[in-house]
């Protein structure tokens, strides 16, 4: 009889962490019951593990397989071998993977009693196979007195120091390196670094108060500008972390950085209270203490966004109106100057307008795959584009006839030599609405629309024209 080939799950078959990912998966079916898996944990380890599987399924047919490790598998498997999965998490993950994969002969993971980890896992396999009896694909340290105990030792995207341990025992038959995209460039990416240039909101309120020219608020806009940015990427990483399993069914965010396994889901967990805690400690420290009021409130509305307003038909579109239009606030703040009517106004309507087309987006994809049921994590059916369509416009459309009340405004011709001037920045406005709605009408619109905007070369000669026409008019 062969050597059979024993391979672990969590790190080794799945670029992911089944604990985590039901223990996240948890957390975000049910938040009010945070505190129930350490009571669960304190029973051990296996304990919570088993209440984890009952109540946080997850779907396997979309986890994020290290296709290496699978090559290695059909290889071996084709020689005739017999495969093992042999893992600490729970047996109706495991069994669910195995079936969904197809290739294991047999899987020995953790039930309600035993923890199949590390020592545990090394124990049963050598009462089934005897010392030497086995070969075992790995990558932690868990793994290390496994490797010591198997034949030959698989290292699996094992770090420096776990290597040279398992090479002590001078078993190792070979090594799946990891793949070498650049570590910041991933990073980057998880943090969503592009998305700052929302942040430049902030300086809205300096521009609207012709002070933009003064070096000291300028400098607290740059603050504000970082500040604002760490607290967002913070919110970016937790709401990746809790849409792991709605993202990795989406066709182009299954390629984020945590879904796809580039990132660790443990590495995400320390990331987002680090950037949360740096932006607020710097917010006390450097800036009033109204704009660290502004974060927080920004924050807790886009948690609460995360775990319940993103599933609410209207209401998500609303909240991101919001959560824009709370980057203005901040900025207000942040220099001390006054927020106006005619700026919250006109900030909730544009961006009730983009919000909407982010969603005719997403619609209009999942219609043109045929689908008709509930798009997968929100309140909207492909039958609503029309609705969608229609109220979108309508925003976009109100947003020009606040500015024009604007220009009406007394207060506005104290504030401009040329106060006429600027009802040329409606139809310019008009125009961009238009071509946004018409560009999403065609499909053509694939990414968040303000940064569609940033990168849009017609957007950008807007904005230029549209910021022009006010300077003038100044």
């Amino acid at each position: 009889m062969s050597i059979p080939l024993v391979i672990d799950l969590d790190g080794t078959l799945i670029h992911s962490d089944l604990l985590l990912e039901s223990s996240l998966s948890f957390l975000k079916r049910q938040p009010l019951r945070l505190l129930e898996p350490i009571r669960w944990l304190a029973s051990g380890k296996s304990i919570l593990k088993s209440r984890l599987a009952q109540s946080a399924p997850i779907d396997v047919s979309v986890l994020p397989y290290n296709k290496a490790v699978l090559e290695l598998i059909n290889r071996e498997k084709a020689q005739g071998r017999k495969i093992v999965l042999a893992t600490a998490s729970h047996r109706s993950y495991a069994e669910e993977i195995a079936s969904h994969l197809g290739i294991f002969d047999q899987v020995m993971a953790t039930d309600e009693h035993v923890n199949l980890s590390a020592q545990r896992k090394r124990d049963a396999l050598v009462r089934e196979y005897g010392e030497g009896g086995f070969d075992y694909a790995g990558n932690s340290t868990d793994d290390l007195p496994v490797w010591k105990a198997a034949r030959h030792a698989y290292l699996v995207n094992s770090n420096g120091r776990i290597s040279r341990e398992a090479k002590l025992h001078g078993n190792v038959a070979d090594e799946l390196k990891p793949d070498s995209r650049s570590l910041l460039r991933t990073w980057a990416k998880a943090l969503r670094l592009h998305q700052w240039a929302k942040n430049a909101l902030i300086f809205i309120p300096l521009l609207a108060s012709h002070r933009l020219l003064e070096i000291d608020l300028l400098a607290d806009g740059l603050v504000a500008f970082l500040l604002f940015g760490l607290c967002a990427s913070s919110v970016y990483v937790l709401n990746d972390l809790l849409d792991l399993d709605d993202d990795r069914h989406h066709a182009s965010k299954r390629k984020r950085p945590f879904a796809s396994g580039a990132l660790s889901i443990g590495s995400g967990l320390v990331a987002f209270p680090l950037l949360l805690a740096t932006a607020f400690v710097g917010a006390l420290l450097i800036l009033p203490w109204k704009f660290a009021l502004a974060l927080g409130s920004y924050y807790l509305l886009t948690v609460a966004y995360s775990f319940w307003l993103k599933r609410m038909m209207s209401v998500d579109v609303i909240v991101l109106a919001m959560l824009y239009t709370s980057r203005i606030i901040a900025g207000t703040f942040a220099f001390g100057v006054r927020l106006t009517f005619w700026m919250l106004a006109f900030s909730m309507f544009i961006f009730l307008s983009l919000a909407l087309v982010k969603r005719y987006a997403e619609l209009r994809d999942a219609r043109a795959k045929g689908k008709d049921s509930k798009t997968r994590g929100r309140g909207y059916f492909p039958d609503d584009l029309e609705m969608i369509s229609s109220l979108g416009a309508s925003s976009g459309y109100l947003s020009v006839m606040v500015l024009a009340l604007y220009i009406q405004d007394g207060s506005t011709a104290s504030m401009y030599h040329y106060p006429q001037l600027i009802w040329l920045a409606c139809p310019l406005l008009l125009y961009w609405i238009t071509r946004i709605w018409m560009l999403t009408h065609r499909g053509a619109m694939h990414e968040d629309p303000v940064v569609f905007a940033i990168k849009d070369r017609t957007s950008l000669l807007v904005g230029a024209l549209f910021a022009l026409t006010f300077w003038i008019a100044t």
